[in-house]
């Protein structure tokens, strides 16, 4: 229980910033799940999705909410993720008109 009006009002916000940063790692989550899905299967939807899920990633540690260094290693993850689903089915494709 708060003993001040300080105290009262700091509680407030913190609530308040603690509903913004749970939405705000649920987005990324979520979109960060939809391009994992999509370099799983569609390399071509998740090509599409990446810049979105990189901005987003970008919006989310200027916020505060994750650590710019958390974001960086989050961002490099998934290009380097992408680009190899892109490249082996690059790879597949020569492969099968190959033959």
């Amino acid at each position: 229980m708060a003993n001040s009006k300080q105290a009262e009002r700091r509680i407030r916000q913190s609530l308040i910033r603690r509903d913004r940063n749970r939405a705000a790692m649920s987005r990324l989550r979520t979109s960060i799940k939809q391009l994992r899905t999509a370099a799983d299967g569609d390399v071509a939807k998740a090509r599409e999705l990446l810049p979105a899920t990189l901005s987003l990633i970008d919006a989310t540690a200027r916020k505060g909410v994750i650590h710019t260094n958390a974001a960086a290693r989050r961002k490099s993850r998934l290009t380097r993720l992408v680009n190899r689903r892109v490249e082996a089915a690059a790879a597949t494709a020569a492969a099968e008109s190959s033959d």
